[in-house]
């Protein structure tokens, strides 16, 4: 006889799926979908059921929901979830995709460390979890150099004004995620690295990646006054404008890093001698001339930059059971190996000259 199995998935902003179902010759069988959304028309829940009854228990997230949408009357409107919903929960059943709750996780607290090393940390540490050698985790950065941490594909001689980089002093490191340019002095923005099994995000977009794996900085902002959303694709933003931005890059071991820079005191003057982009960013908001500071957290929030590091790791932990952990001295040494032989290089920073 076969297994019962048990699926749910929550909806960003919306409704729990939950799956039962079994396995039977590699195919899923006496297969329920419930929860608490809403379906028009009533009988459409049962197109969704026999459209999963039958299908491969190998099949992705991608062609389990592209049955589903095959199944549906025409005219279904399905309200608070959606068919990639569907998937994800049947996904969970089957035990391909996992939730936050499956994992151990482990919250390292801001360590200073040179922003080369930082960088580092992020391919060593997504490789570190992929291998199943550390827990998923999230870490905060420190530093003390000022310093521009520019994307995977961004080019040197586009983003930077060499002028800026030698008057002011600049470390200029490449990151291994794509997106923007950060603008890094210590004390003025708060960043954070998740590493992560790719298992979480199964059956999500890109786009909804992203909002599911900040859900809970969300919920921390809220926690001292900030309204913050998501602008797709990676902007985290208040109704007063942008406070930051997210990355992300997956390794072909099935762990992930997302990382986030959210300004918290930046001194906007100084930035755009820095970053070419910066002054065409700023330029059109008036910022070069009538502001001298960027400083969404600090005003927005009225904590200093410890209160707020402080308030987001308690929010972690508190949904998530996450547990203070550190970096091992096997993990240090390996991101300074790296440093030196990558991403101190000319060869990796001006692979993009």
């Amino acid at each position: 006889m076969a297994s019962e199995l048990h699926g749910e998935y929550k909806v960003h902003g919306g409704k729990l799926v939950v799956v039962d179902c079994s396995v039977a010759d590699g195919a899923l069988r006496d297969v329920r979908v419930s929860g608490d959304f809403f379906l028009e028309p009533d009988e459409a829940l049962d197109d969704i059921n026999a459209a999963l009854n039958g299908l491969s228990h190998e099949l992705p997230a991608v062609e389990i929901a592209n049955a589903v949408t095959a199944a549906l009357p025409e005219g279904s409107v399905l309200f608070g979830f959606s068919v990639q919903a569907v998937a994800i929960a049947v996904r969970r059943a089957l035990t391909r995709a996992s939730s936050w709750v499956d994992h151990q996780w482990d919250i390292i607290a801001p360590t200073v460390l040179p922003t080369a090393v930082n960088v580092a940390l992020d391919e060593v540490l997504t490789e570190e979890v992929g291998a199943g050698r550390r827990n998923p985790t999230l870490r905060f950065w420190d530093w003390e150099e000022p310093s521009v941490v520019i994307g995977s594909f961004q080019s040197v001689r586009n983003e930077l004004d060499p002028a800026g980089v030698q008057k002011y002093g600049i470390k200029v490191v490449r990151r291994i995620s794509g997106g923007g340019a950060m603008f890094m002095e210590a004390g003025n923005c708060i960043t954070y690295s998740l590493y992560v099994p790719q298992t979480l995000v199964d059956g999500l977009s890109f786009e909804d990646s992203y909002k599911f794996l900040d859900a809970w900085v969300l919920a921390a902002l809220e926690s001292m006054g900030i309204e913050a959303f998501y602008i797709p694709l990676n902007d985290i933003a208040t109704e007063q404008g942008k406070i930051g931005g997210a990355a992300q890059k997956r390794l072909s071991n099935g762990a992930m890093v997302h990382h986030v820079t959210m300004s918290y005191d930046i001194d906007a003057d100084k930035m755009v001698q820095v970053l070419r982009i910066g002054k065409e960013k700023l330029s059109d908001k008036g910022t070069r001339s009538a502001k001298k500071r960027v400083d969404p957290l600090r005003r927005q929030s009225g904590l200093t930059r410890e209160e707020i590091l402080d308030r987001m790791s308690a929010t972690f932990a508190n949904r998530y059971g996450a547990q203070p952990s550190t970096l091992t001295e096997a993990e240090l040494q390996e991101a300074r190996l790296r440093v030196e032989n990558k991403f101190a290089t000319d060869e990796w920073l001006l692979r993009i000259p």
